[in-house]
């Protein structure tokens, strides 16, 4: 697939991250899978056979490099920093538990993920210590902590791959191409990328294909400068001329959106851009950039994917509830199967009701009889810690009185 020719090494380390987050469950899966497939080309899922039930643990899930990157560097912040104030932009990651845990080591946040200031700048100096999250952030922030004489280098998270996007939107914008971002505007690695991007380009956000739908139409012409304007109120630079700059276009992305939507914009924008270039004999072209999606993202959506192919009664996702790369785990588990979304093992109440968000309605639902069959696909976000998966395995078999122990179930693997 078009999403898969891309590839961006990063050496591989053991991050020093606090014990509450690992797993002895988990842990030894992935062990078991690693050695049983080590260039993981099976994504196929792990069952775990209780007799009476049947997990179905996903390939691929849980803290990913930039994920365990991050909160190395945050703990090290408050060991290295004491008596000191620490604060970090927004939240380190989009899930609860970690940054829970972050609060309870003294960190406070300057933000809420949608930007609302929780903390006002003029109440930082240069005796603070401030950290940049997995998502990176905007150059205009990072000005307001340089006048404040805040330095960030030192404990600046932002994940490799989130900066892989920046580079490549810096080499495009070199070559005048307009960037179209595929994002969720109001994320916090999307404003970052947007930020990044407008250094150096134009550029516009388009969230799905509805979106792109209507980019084309401004595109060929079908739509007007002003229509631009109000469908893309707040998500184009302050330039941004649709008669000018949808001539030379490339696609870039928030490297946690689906990947196959990301794929689908992109071949659907190249044809439109070449067919009507075509057509008219206008100079228009499109840069045949490779996806910007992070090697996590890619091969848990790709897990998912198989988890999807087995015959399960239900499924459970894991994760922060404002956790982009989860909720799309979500999407696509729900087209297969009843899903349930939770944030850990809390929300699982009883063998009868269960709390799951809603990814639609982005409500906490109660849902009752849940348990419907003996076999259960279980994965989870980037951002969410193994050891929640295990708190959830052993809610689960408890509530179904599982027939073997998880030590003998996960004995029988190796």
């Amino acid at each position: 697939m078009w999403f898969k020719s891309c590839t961006f090494v990063v050496e591989m380390k053991q991050f020093d991250i606090p014990s509450i987050f690992r797993s002895p469950i988990i842990s030894k899966v992935k062990a078991f899978r690693k050695n049983q497939d080590p260039r993981k080309k099976d994504f196929s899922p792990t069952v775990l056979d209780f007799g009476n039930t049947q997990l179905y643990i996903a390939r691929h899930f849980g803290f990913c490099y930039g994920v365990e990157n991050a909160i190395e560097i945050a703990y090290r912040a408050v060991d290295e920093n004491q008596g000191k104030r620490i604060f970090l932009l927004s939240q380190m990651i989009h899930n609860p538990t970690v940054n829970e845990d972050l609060t309870k080591h003294g960190i406070e946040f300057i933000q809420d993920t949608a930007g609302k200031q929780l903390i006002p700048w003029d109440e930082l100096n240069s005796n603070d210590v401030v950290i940049i999250p997995a998502f990176g952030t905007t150059l205009e922030i990072e000005q307001v902590l340089k006048d404040r004489g805040v330095s960030t280098e030192k404990y600046n998270t932002t994940c490799p791959f989130v900066e892989k996007v920046w580079n490549r939107a810096e080499k495009l914008g070199t070559e005048n191409h307009t960037l179209v971002i595929h994002g969720k505007y109001d994320h916090e690695e999307t404003r970052a990328t947007f930020s990044h991007t407008a250094l150096n380009s134009e550029a516009v956000i388009v969230k799905n294909m509805e979106e792109a739908g209507f980019l084309a139409k401004c595109i060929t012409g079908e739509a007007s400068k002003e229509e631009f304007y109000n469908f893309f109120k707040g998500k184009h630079t302050p330039s941004f001329n649709p008669e000018i700059h949808l001539s030379k276009i490339g696609v870039i992305n928030q490297t946690t959106m689906l990947a196959s939507e990301t794929q689908e914009i992109a071949e659907f924008l190249k044809r439109v851009t070449e067919d009507f270039a075509q057509k008219t004999k206008v100079d228009k072209t499109f840069a045949d950039t490779r996806d910007t999606l992070c090697y996590a993202t890619n091969d848990n959506q790709s897990a998912t994917e198989a988890l999807m192919n087995e015959s399960l009664d239900f499924a459970i996702v894991v994760g922060g509830y404002n956790s982009s790369n989860t909720t799309h785990l979500v999407e696509l588990l729900e087209q297969k199967c009843p899903t349930y979304f939770i944030k850990d093992e809390s929300e699982i109440l009883t063998e009868k009701s269960i709390q799951s968000f809603n990814i639609h309605t982005h409500q906490l639902e109660a849902i009752e009889n849940w348990i419907k069959g003996s076999k259960i696909g279980i994965t989870s976000g980037a951002s969410c810690p193994d050891s929640i998966i295990d708190s959830v395995i052993s809610k689960i078999m408890e509530l179904t009185n599982s027939e073997k122990s998880i030590d003998e179930v996960i004995d029988s693997l190796s």
